[in-house]
């Protein structure tokens, strides 16, 4: 498989894309007016403790207060290396028992300020290198459920056994780690070493609400969490970036230096790969499937639901067969929709209901394949009597609708408008319910020039009727700005 990263860089704004085969599987926006917050460190301060839902709020020098569960304080058991529990018994104590109101804690951020919710945070730090990931507070050594050959995770607690044995620092081993010499594991284990200490440093001296650890720039973090040995070349379009990626990757990867390359070409790097249509198309609610197929992407605050529709598609032998390989399309294209729009939370997806129950296991199976690639963590349960399948992704930023667009001000965000009709017929029930209330002699009407149009065409008897009945005569003025929906009943 032919694996691309792009990086964009325009003085406002990064953006970083992932192609596979030619076509967009994932991109990340950062915006200089707006970076995200994940993974930072703040010194910050419990402003109200919550005993009912075992939660504080916490100034950090953001916005709005961020949110940090009691069971983000104490620290769940976490298995050893031998894969026995370590110490502690799972117990959540009381929010109160844990931190008082005014108490001054050092937090991380693990969820960007999404909608009107502030940030989540937790009190277990974790700082992430090329190949681990630094635990500061628990003397421990875990290896990443992904790496599956035992063979190999037995070869990593032997090398990192003894690193970690001499530090009270604990560690988890990401899945990057894996076939790295013992000499890259050991440099990563001293990197964060150095990291912790000034960290450490910057705690003892930082006041309420300052940052204390900042996460690497968008495109430093993508390399770090994305760079591997199937990444056939990483092409920046900017010199200062690529210069800062080039001594980031000698550092850390330094058998990659080859695959880093600055691109000067005349088309944008977004225009060679399609990337920018692919944008506009993610944020279109339908999603046409070769087949003649199609599914209709649907976020509200609550979950994500992803319908499925044969739409043409016939098929050639029977219905059962034409369902079947609509589902399997879908489930293809539905893995790859939610990498690509950041869609996070519950997720509902909504097959075509099949009888054959190998046919069922063939779809969930396809949804797993395409989910496998995905760097967010996703749950997938079984399908149910009507054909849902409910899964959950990690979210921990805006997904993209969400970070390019903003709800539409004609709607309200509703994506609906009333039509000019059923405006028409709220306008003359507003006239009624005015000249009860006021007196006047004359009444002016400014709406859309569509509703405007079709009260002088379409309801010109019924004006009539209504300017008898209430004995005033009634003047339509049409004002282009205003939203189909939008009208004033002005009293002359």
């Amino acid at each position: 498989m032919s694996e691309e990263i792009l990086i964009n860089v325009t003085p406002r704004e990064t953006r970083v894309a992932v192609v596979e085969n030619g076509m967009l599987q994932e991109v990340h926006v950062e915006r200089a007016s707006r970076r995200g917050y994940v993974g930072n460190i703040y010194k910050g301060r419990v402003q109200r403790v919550m005993p009912g839902m075992q939660a504080v709020f916490v100034e950090i020098g953001l916005e709005r207060a961020a949110f940090l569960h009691a069971s983000d304080i104490v620290r769940p058991p976490i298995p050893a290396a031998d894969g026995q529990e370590a110490n502690g018994n799972g117990h959540v104590p009381s929010i109160s028992e844990l931190v008082h109101e005014g108490q001054e804690i050092v937090v991380q951020v693990v969820k960007d300020p999404i909608s009107t919710k502030g940030a989540r945070l937790s009190a277990h730090l974790s700082i992430p290198s090329r190949y681990l990931v630094l635990l500061p507070y628990a003397h421990t050594l875990g290896i990443s459920a992904r790496i599956e050959d035992e063979v190999e995770r037995q070869r990593l607690r032997d090398v990192l056994g003894p690193l970690v044995g001499e530090t009270p620092l604990g560690y988890i081993v990401r899945t990057n780690a894996e076939g790295q010499s013992a000499v890259a594991l050991a440099f990563d284990v001293a990197y964060l070493g150095k990291v912790w200490r000034v960290v450490q440093e910057n705690i003892a001296k930082a006041k309420v609400g300052e940052r204390v650890y900042e996460e690497l720039s968008l495109p430093l973090r993508s390399l770090r969490d994305m760079l591997n040995d199937d990444i056939e070349k990483v092409r920046v379009d900017s010199r200062d970036t690529f210069e800062k990626v080039t001594k980031f990757v000698h550092k850390f990867m330094p058998q990659l230096d080859d695959r880093i390359e600055h691109y000067d070409g005349e088309r944008p790097v977004f225009d060679l790969y399609g990337v920018e249509d692919e944008m506009q198309r993610a944020l279109k609610k339908d999603v046409p499937l070769k087949s003649g197929g199609y599914l209709i992407v649907d976020q509200t605050e609550a979950m994500t639901t992803i319908d499925v529709n044969t739409g043409a598609y016939l098929g050639s032998r029977n219905l059962e067969e034409t369902v079947y390989r609509t589902n399997l399309e879908a489930a293809q294209a539905a893995a790859r929709q939610l990498r690509l729009r950041n869609l996070g939370g519950i997720i509902i997806i909504d097959f075509i209901d099949m009888n054959d129950e190998e046919h069922k296991r063939q779809v969930l199976r396809m949804l797993g394949k395409g989910l496998a690639r995905d760097h967010a963590k996703t749950t997938v349960y079984p399908m149910s009597a009507l054909g849902l399948v409910e899964m959950t992704r990690k979210r921990t930023t805006e997904s993209l609708a969400r970070q390019l667009c903003e709800p539409c001000p004609a709607c309200n965000g509703r994506g609906v408008l009333k039509t000019a009709e059923t405006v028409t017929y709220e306008i003359f029930r507003e006239i009624t319910r005015a000249v009860r209330q006021f007196n006047a002699e004359k009444l002016l009407v400014m709406a859309n020039p569509g509703v405007v149009n079709r009260i002088l065409e379409e309801e010109s008897s019924a004006v009539a009727e209504l300017e008898e009945f209430i004995s005033k005569s009634i003047r339509f003025q049409a004002e282009e700005h205003y939203s189909q929906e939008q009208f004033d009943v002005v009293l002359l």
